[in-house]
């Protein structure tokens, strides 16, 4: 059994701890909180939830620690530290910023003799994957991805930053006609704005000038200024009935030629469509949280990411099942 610790409860960790239960080969053994640990209840009977400082007391009973913290302020304090102590996974996902964030895991990660998966989800993670897969077999061509539609959680926030904004959600919709145009071939050079428009569905205060919110919203730097964007206003009711979930999504495109003269086209299309996105990404973490431990046990250690995990790894099954019943 990989004895799996959860340091963070929040959605993404409460995900971890149901994709836990669904791998008979993995036993959740602690949950680490920064609440009061009597204010926190978990779903698996006979585990404790403990202080987040009380972590390096129980090194020797956690396989894997599974970091559900966020990736502005807390990942890139919290996996170094505890790449120190645990073979550790984090879903690290600001993009700009996974090189220098590497480069400090990997120097705890080999110090301490651990191994230290970052970056893990679906996106960084499984369309990370697709990426590769689809440039390494097509050179000549194209890598797409669109996003959506799907809960932006943090253009969402942005949103709620907003002067006489109660409560509100966003949503990223990819734009159909640019969709259609890649899955074509025809290879087209498209814009922030040409690749995905932005939903906002917004609760107002009492009182609040509507007019203002939604400029604000619409030239609001580095979340919707870029792309066209449509504010709607709803009750509270309405965003708690229509709009409670949190789902996502979206699609990786390569698109290229082969042939003596590039002659042939081909489309490699991996796409996703999911109801509650942190319950998929803490089953993505969860399969390779069994890669760092196999990894571990043969002696590799440092910062890993998903380009260096064999397949194989990932599964539950033997090498035998995987070419018998997959191969």
């Amino acid at each position: 059994m990989i004895r799996i610790g959860i340091y963070g409860y929040g959605n993404l960790g409460r995900g971890v701890e149901n994709a836990i239960k669904q791998n008979s080969d993995m036993q959740l053994v602690a949950v680490f909180s920064r609440r009061d640990p009597a204010a926190v209840k978990i779903n698996t009977p006979g585990v404790a939830v403990y202080r987040t400082e009380d972590a390096e007391k129980m090194t020797d009973k956690i396989d894997v620690m599974i970091i559900c913290g966020g990736s502005a302020t807390d990942l890139p304090e919290q996996t170094p530290a505890l790449a120190k102590l645990f073979n550790v996974v984090d879903s690290f996902d600001t993009h700009a910023k996974i090189p220098e964030h590497f480069d400090k895991v990997d120097e705890a990660a080999r110090e301490s003799k651990k191994i230290a998966m970052i970056s893990v989800g679906w996106d960084p993670g499984m369309f990370s994957l697709n990426r590769l897969y689809g440039g390494a077999i097509l050179p000549d061509g194209k890598d797409y991805t669109f996003w959506g539609k799907g809960v932006s959680q943090g253009h969402s926030d942005a949103i709620r930053r907003v002067e006489g904004v109660a409560d509100g959600k966003q949503y990223t919709v990819p734009v159909e006609s640019a969709l259609e145009a890649v899955r074509s071939g025809a290879n087209p050079e498209l814009t922030t704005r040409e690749k995905h428009t932005r939903e906002c569905f917004v609760v107002a205060k009492d009182g609040a000038d509507r007019a203002k919110i939604e400029e604000e919203i619409k030239n609001m730097p580095n979340y919707f200024a870029d792309y066209d964007t449509t504010v709607n206003f709803i009750t509270q009711e309405e965003l708690n009935a229509n709009h409670g979930g949190i789902p996502h999504g979206g699609f990786v495109i390569r698109s290229g030629k082969t042939g003596a003269n590039l002659e042939n086209s081909h489309i490699i299309e991996y796409r996703l469509k999911l109801d509650s996105n942190p319950e998929f990404t803490a089953s993505v973490i969860v399969c390779f949280a069994r890669a760092a431990a196999r990894m571990s046990s043969e002696g590799m250690s440092g910062c890993k990411t998903v380009f260096d995990v064999p397949p194989a790894y990932l599964s539950a099954k033997s090498g035998a099942e995987l070419r018998k019943e997959l191969l």
